[in-house]
Order: structure tokens, then C-alpha cells, then sequence
């Protein structure tokens, strides 16, 4: 194990692969780092407010828990299980779409400034990215890989935010979360590019830092790489996300993508 890459299955490589899926937040934007430090207190205030004896920090630490495992589906889901927790305590939720409309406000104004900064060229792109991104993204299209993103973040934000970071150009569809939350996951783009190419489930190669993307690749026979990052740095490993992706099958782990040749090296040996 090096620095930057870390090899959980030795045998695995990407010699098959043809297609690429990657995650958007956290894997090639850090445009909302942060995100989860508006999510939690949104949801623990109001449990703490049906008086169930919880202390704040019990409830943080469920929230935190339930949160941190549904990262990387669609955001609904986590309002979903907020609803549930309320449910539970004898609270009345409302629609989980009415929270995570009142989670998306709320973090807006926390990322305001850096979409516009972008957006004007006051900002670097390359420091609102995972350090070493743009290279890997160019090398696997140079390749001739076919490269999706894939995001459970809504996707009229997220295709801005692709845009903002010049990154749409490198991949042939990018999908985002909708309110018709049934109508879109990771899971169901992997099986229509199956189903609707000549590509099977051995020739994709999955990139994310949430366990949805990790877990949904290996599903089908692929390999995967966790990006296991402590935001907004992204310099060393998050050990809960590390072993989240474990957990998952991630073949490798890095915080970031400075080690390129390194990488490369672990997904095409011999070459």
C-alpha cells in the first residue's frame, strides 16, 4: 500500500473495461463539501423536538448513521428514512420531497458563492475538484472508454455543476437524481447500458465515494475504485467511508487521484 492507493483485491485490474461510470459529488466535484454538516442539523432539530428523552448527541450520532449509509443514492432516500425516523418517535413527517426541497435551499446558500465564482472565473475549477481528476478523466476517454456520471444529486444542479467544472465533455450521457425518484438510479442505468449496448457487466469500471455506484458495478461483474476522501481536502483517507466501500467490494482505495501512474499501473498492469 502506497500513499495514495491502497489494494483490497490484488487480482483485479481493467484490462475488459469499456465503460466507465463515476460518481459526480465527492468522487470529481467538491463543489458542496460541506453538504453533510446542513443535512444533519436539518434533520436533528426537529427529533430533538418530539422530546423522546434522546440527547442531541444520540440523535446526531442515528442520523449520522443513516445518512453516511445512503450516501450515494438519491437524496430522497435520506429524507425518506428522516420521515421514518419522526414516524418511529410519534412524530407526523411531511412529504420526504418537501425535506429534501428544504434541505436543497438550505444548501444552496451555503454553495452560492462558489457556483458563482465559477460561473465568473473569479474561482479554479481545479480547486473545487478531487485533486488529479481532470488527468484520469482524460486518459480512460483517450482510451476510448464509453464514460457516464452518474449522480444522486438532482440533475439540473448537477449538470450545471459538471458544466461549471468543464467536465461534461468527457462523458457520453450524465444522469442526475429526479423528483420521480423511481425513474432513475445507478442500478438502472448500468442495467439499460447492458441491456441497450453491446457492453457486459465484466467490461465496467466504477468510480464513487459512496457505496451505491461501488456496490451496484461489482453487482454486474465489474471492477470498482472507492474514493474514500476526508472533504474538502481530499488529501487523506476517510477510514468510515474507507470501510464503508470495503464493505462494498471496492477493488481499490485512494483520497485522491494524484497517484496517475499508479493507478493506471493497478488498472492496466503490463502495459
Amino acid at each position: 500500500m502506497s500513499n495514495l492507493l491502497e489494494i483490497i483485491n490484488p487480482e483485479a485490474n481493467a484490462l475488459k473495461a469499456r465503460v466507465a461510470v463515476f460518481d459526480f459529488d465527492g468522487t470529481i466535484s467538491i463543489i458542496r463539501a460541506g453538504w453533510i454538516d446542513v443535512m444533519i442539523p436539518m434533520m436533528v432539530e426537529p427529533l430533538l423536538a418530539l422530546n423522546t428523552g434522546e440527547s442531541e448527541e444520540d440523535l446526531t450520532k442515528i442520523v449520522y448513521g443513516f445518512v453516511g449509509q445512503l450516501t450515494g443514492r438519491q437524496t430522497i432516500y435520506q429524507m425518506m428514512e428522516f420521515a421514518d425516523q419522526i414516524k418511529k418517535r410519534g412524530g407526523t413527517p411531511k412529504d420526504p420531497l418537501e425535506y429534501k426541497h428544504q434541505y436543497l435551499d438550505l444548501l444552496m446558500v451555503k454553495i452560492t458563492d462558489r457556483r458563482e465564482n465559477l460561473r465568473s472565473g473569479k474561482a479554479n475549477r481545479e480547486d473545487w475538484m478531487v485533486p488529479g481528476v481532470r488527468r484520469l478523466l482524460e486518459s480512460l476517454k483517450q482510451r476510448g472508454l464509453t464514460m457516464y456520471l452518474a449522480s444522486g444529486t438532482d440533475q439540473v444542479y448537477m449538470r450545471e455543476e459538471a458544466d461549471l467544472l468543464d467536465v461534461s465533455k468527457y462523458f457520453d450521457g450524465v444522469y442526475g437524481a429526479l423528483d420521480d425518484y423511481k425513474s432513475f438510479s445507478k442500478k438502472i442505468l448500468i442495467e439499460r447500458i447492458i441491456r441497450d449496448s453491446e457492453f457486459a457487466g465484466e467490461q465496467f469500471i466504477g468510480f464513487g465515494d459512496g457505496y451505491v455506484e461501488i456496490e451496484n458495478v461489482k453487482e454486474v461483474g465489474g471492477v470498482a475504485l472507492g474514493i474514500a476522501s476526508d472533504e474538502p481536502d481530499c488529501l487523506e483517507v476517510d477510514q468510515v467511508k474507507r470501510e464503508r466501500l470495503i464493505g462494498v467490494g471496492a477493488d481499490w482505495i485512494v483520497p485522491n487521484f494524484n497517484g496517475f501512474e499508479e493507478l493506471t499501473s493497478a488498472f492496466f498492469p503490463g502495459e
